[in-house]
């Protein structure tokens, strides 16, 4: 819950790099809200009120996520628009998002993962 919470905190903040666990946590705790909220929806019968409510709540903490991920793989944020390529986009997507960071500093700042213990 703590990694959700903490992309939610960095709202719109599309520099710098985020880890692997940090995107993907996001990623996990947002599908099983919108999971929940859908469910709500249906149960109080105002479906589609609240669903799409909080997929615009949460749209810019996870494009800005998404940008950092793709910074940490010393790729350019711009690249998150391979997702509109029908299909194939969405394959090259997650291939980028789910590659190893770069262990050192690069354009978009210092690695965040944590150095290695000697």
């Amino acid at each position: 819950m703590n990694w959700y919470l903490e992309v939610l905190k960095k709202y719109v903040v599309f520099s710098g790099r985020a880890r692997r666990k940090e995107h993907w946590m996001f990623f996990l705790f947002n599908i099983l809200a919108v999971v929940i909220v859908a469910t709500v929806d249906l149960a109080i019968g105002t479906f589609p009120l609240l669903y799409p409510i909080y997929f615009l709540a949460v749209l810019l903490p996870h494009l800005g996520v998404t940008v950092r991920r793709l910074h940490d793989t010393g790729r350019s944020g711009w690249s998150v628009l391979f997702g509109l390529i029908p299909v194939v986009g969405g394959i090259i997507l997650i291939v980028f998002l789910a590659a190893e960071g770069e262990q050192h500093q690069n354009a978009y700042g210092p690695s965040p993962k944590p150095a290695a213990a000697i």
